[in-house]
């Protein structure tokens, strides 16, 4: 038989939480060893508790994200893994938290099998994703890379140094508008609509050196 997987939950709404806690007392093999209700309770609890599984939502209110969380929390333990429980499938978001080292992404949709199923799998180092999930990021990994230009490219690299449009456009002797241009062509080729998600997929699909 194998051993009980000790799972932290996170989410910002205490009734999502209460039901969550108690659909996983019924699970099998499956102890809740803590509730969070913020990323940053999130991360306090896991250095403390060291659970197995940490099942994040990746909208947390206000402070930060689930993605970020997700990050901090695998940078910290490698033997803590993030399982993502969330309403949301855009290809940003999937990307991101792959980038953030979530092991598994999973709807809300769910049934109550396949959630226990997959955190098993997570405890275990194995990849869990929904169907709609898995289809996207297979449709992902099949797209043809994008083609950014030389400027683009310089552009990616300064946001992955967390530069804002003006330090990007004196870095690259440009005017701030050219960037804010260049920076909607970037988002357009990857599919993405803010600066952390460009620089997660261009990380993904090895654009950035």
């Amino acid at each position: 038989m194998s051993a009980t997987v000790r799972l932290l939950v996170c989410d910002d709404h205490a009734v999502v939480r209460a039901g969550l806690l108690a659909l996983l007392a019924s699970a099998p093999g499956i102890e809740v060893a803590g509730e969070a209700g913020s990323g940053e309770e999130a991360i306090t609890l896991a250095a403390r508790l060291r659970p197995d599984v940490v099942l994040m939502d990746l909208q947390l209110g206000d402070g930060i994200d689930g993605i970020e969380a997700t990050r901090r929390i695998t940078a910290a333990s490698t033997a803590t893994r993030v399982l993502v429980l969330t309403t949301y499938d855009t290809d940003a978001d999937i990307t991101r938290a792959i980038a953030a080292g979530a092991t598994g992404y999973l709807l809300k949709a769910e049934r109550a099998e396949e959630l226990f199923a997959a955190i098993h799998a997570a405890a275990q180092g194995r990849t869990a994703l929904s169907p709609p999930v898995a289809t996207r990021v297979m449709a992902q990994m099949r797209a043809p890379a994008p083609q950014l230009t030389d400027r683009e490219h310089d552009i990616l690299a300064q946001l992955a140094r967390g530069h804002g449009n003006r330090e990007i456009a004196r870095a690259l002797f440009i005017s701030e508008a050219t960037v804010k241009t260049h920076l909607g062509r970037i988002y357009a080729k990857l599919g993405v609509d803010t600066r952390a998600g460009a620089v997660a997929t261009a990380t993904e699909r090895r654009l950035l050196h």
